[in-house]
C-alpha cells in the first residue's frame, strides 16, 4: 500500500510543484484514483487560483491547510462552481505527507486542501486498527505503514487523498513549526507563491 503511495514518481507521471514562501514542495498526483480532485487542483493551479493564498490553518503534528481565497477556512469553490463528491481508494491513505481535500462533511469538496504532518499514530489507535482489521480498510500493510510513517488514519475515507509529498518534507516541517495565533492561523503569513503542474 505505502510502497505505491510513497514511492518517488516514475517517468511520465504527473506532479505538482508547490512553491511557498518557505520553500518548494514536490508532490505526486493520483489522477487514476481521484480524477475529480486532481482535475480540480490542477486546473485551479494552472489558472493561478492558489497564487498568493496563505496557509490559514497550521497545526503541528497534524496538518497544514490552504487553498481558501478568503484565508478564513470558510471560502473557496471547485472549478465546477459547486461541491464535488469524495473519491476514496483503498490504495491511498492519510500517511504523513499525504495531500488531501479539506471539507465540511461528505461530498463538500471545494478548493481547500491539506498536507498531513502527523509523525506518529497513537499506540491505542494502532491497536484499534489491528482489532478492526481489513474489513474497515486497515490491512496489515496499511497499519504497518502508519506505524512507520505516521499520519492521520481517522481521516481515511472521510477526506479524499489525491497526492503525496515526495520531496520537500523539510518545507512542510518548517511551515508546521511556525508560531500560530487564534484559530491556528500563522502569526506571520505563509503564502503559496505558485503551483506548477508538470510531468517527470
Amino acid at each position: 500500500m505505502s510502497e505505491y503511495q510513497c514511492r518517488p514518481p516514475k517517468a511520465g507521471e504527473e506532479i505538482a510543484i508547490l512553491n511557498t514562501s518557505k520553500g518548494t514542495v514536490k508532490l505526486r498526483l493520483f489522477r487514476d484514483e481521484a480524477p475529480k480532485a486532481v482535475e480540480n487542483f490542477t486546473t485551479h493551479a494552472k489558472n493561478g487560483y492558489y497564487d498568493g493564498l496563505i496557509f490559514h490553518r497550521v497545526i503541528r503534528d497534524f496538518m497544514i491547510q490552504g487553498g481558501d481565497p478568503l484565508g478564513t477556512g470558510t471560502g473557496g469553490e471547485s472549478i465546477w462552481g459547486e461541491p464535488f463528491a469524495d473519491e476514496f481508494d483503498p490504495m491511498l491513505h492519510n500517511y504523513k505527507g499525504a495531500l488531501s481535500m479539506a471539507n465540511a462533511g461528505p461530498h463538500t469538496n471545494g478548493s481547500q486542501f491539506f498536507i498531513v504532518h502527523a509523525s506518529s499514530v497513537p499506540a491505542n489507535m494502532l491497536s484499534q486498527m489491528k482489532t478492526l482489521g481489513d474489513g474497515d480498510g486497515f490491512s496489515e500493510p496499511v497499519i504497518d505503514a502508519y506505524e512507520t510513517l505516521g499520519g492521520t488514519p481517522w481521516l481515511d475515507f472521510k477526506h479524499t487523498v489525491f497526492g503525496q509529498v515526495y520531496e520537500g518534507m523539510d518545507v512542510i516541517n518548517a511551515i508546521a513549526d511556525c508560531e500560530v495565533g487564534q484559530n491556528d492561523r500563522p502569526k506571520e503569513p505563509i503564502t503559496i507563491t505558485s503551483i506548477e503542474i508538470a510531468t517527470v
